[in-house]
């Protein structure tokens, strides 16, 4: 018999990646629960943009609050606390279930955790960007990423990386031995899917976009490479007629370059910043593309690409960290140092109709073979085999 935590401290609006993942994760671990298992999810009460977990909770399931933040140093000794009480009071927790075992297994999907959380642990780590990317964070927070990894690794029984890509660079640059780490992908949620004219019309009057636009979702982080983007595409343009192209996710001040290179180019009128986009949209948006455009130079995952695949859209991205992995071979690669690569690409798929409608068709066929369930699947074999 077995019970385990799964830390839903992250399901907020600062995790946007994070949460979606334990969102999709929890209710597909608790649809496989097997009779003589059970499942606490911890969430944070005080934080107004945390997901509720509580619509789960059953005869195996229950909620448990945690009103502490990932980001509090207070963490390290409440959750211990918190989780011993859960070993010492279970029948409390499990009314319907007189016997229901003590926790048995903590996971964290964060590397900002309890690092003596007194229970076998389990930890996601998603990349190693501040390693590999040392320009996009200060030399302070390299070293407290460093750090801090260190002791989630230090902590963890096993460790779940998201990729092949993730699951080398971590044993590239932490001494672990292979066996204790385990690529497990993502998957796109649900409501990702191909939308009727209708959907798409709407969500393209709501952002002002024409009937034809190339579409780039994410930040604009160095390493998400947004000025060889805004090369390839003013390239392009000089070539002959060209959808406009909207770029769409968070917006960090620090980086302005690619701003900045559009109105160098004289591309202002070409070129839409649309800022972040509301979730219910991102299904429309993605399904009226005329094509998906990922640069980004790494990648833990490349979800965004994966969405977009499972909405029916031609995709064009960098051929480089997990996006081969995830793109397989639905779209077109090109070198993300390369923009004549990307124009050529772009311009191969503008003037050939069947191309665009066979990679739409390869999309969908390759983002079906992901899934939550799957994802729950491998999580709970992870969580049995620590669990003993």
């Amino acid at each position: 018999m077995s019970h385990f935590v799964l830390d839903a401290r992250t399901a907020t609006a600062h995790f946007p990646g994070i949460g979606r993942m334990v969102r999709n994760l929890a209710p597909a671990l608790a649809a496989q629960l097997a009779p003589e298992e059970a499942l606490t999810l911890l969430w944070n009460p005080t934080d107004p943009t945390a997901w509720d977990p509580s619509l789960l909770a059953g005869p195996q399931v229950t909620v448990a609050p945690a009103p502490v933040s990932p980001f509090s140093l207070r963490q390290q000794w409440t959750l211990p606390r918190l989780l011993r009480h859960l070993v010492e009071n279970t029948r409390a927790q499990f009314p319907n279930r007189p016997l229901a075992p003590p926790p048995s297994l903590y996971h964290s999907p964060y590397y900002l955790m309890p690092y003596r959380p007194g229970l076998p642990t389990v930890v996601t780590l998603h990349d190693l960007i501040p390693l590999l990317f040392p320009e996009t964070v200060s030399w302070r927070a390299r070293l407290l990423f460093r750090l801090t990894t260190w002791l989630a690794l230090r902590a963890a029984q096993h460790v779940i990386t998201v990729s092949q890509v993730s699951r080398q660079d971590l044993l590239a640059h932490f001494s672990l031995h292979p066996q204790q780490v385990t690529a497990i992908p993502h998957a796109p949620e649900s409501h990702f899917r191909p939308q009727p004219r209708e959907e798409v019309a709407r969500v393209r009057r709501k952002l002002g976009l024409p009937s034809e636009y190339l579409l780039y979702l994410g930040i604009n982080k160095p390493h998400k490479n947004l000025l060889t983007l805004v090369e390839a595409f003013a390239r392009v343009t000089a070539q002959g007629p060209t959808p406009p192209l909207a770029i769409a996710g968070a917006w960090d001040p620090r980086y302005p370059q690619a701003k900045q290179r559009v109105r160098e180019l004289g591309l202002e009128g070409r070129v839409r910043f649309l800022g972040p986009v509301a979730e219910d949209d991102l299904p429309g948006l993605y399904s009226g593309c005329t094509a998906f455009l990922f640069p980004s130079r790494y990648e833990g995952f490349g979800l965004p690409v994966l969405e977009a695949m499972a909405c029916g859209a031609p995709v064009i991205c960098a051929g480089t960290s997990s996006l081969p992995q995830v793109a397989g071979e639905a779209a077109l690669f090109f070198h993300p140092d390369r923009p004549e690569e990307l124009a050529a690409q772009l311009r191969r798929l503008l003037d050939d109709p069947s191309l665009a409608r066979a990679l739409a068709q390869k999309s969908l066929a390759q983002a079906a073979r992901f899934s939550w369930q799957e994802t729950a699947r491998q999580t709970l074999a992870i969580y049995r085999g620590v669990a003993g």
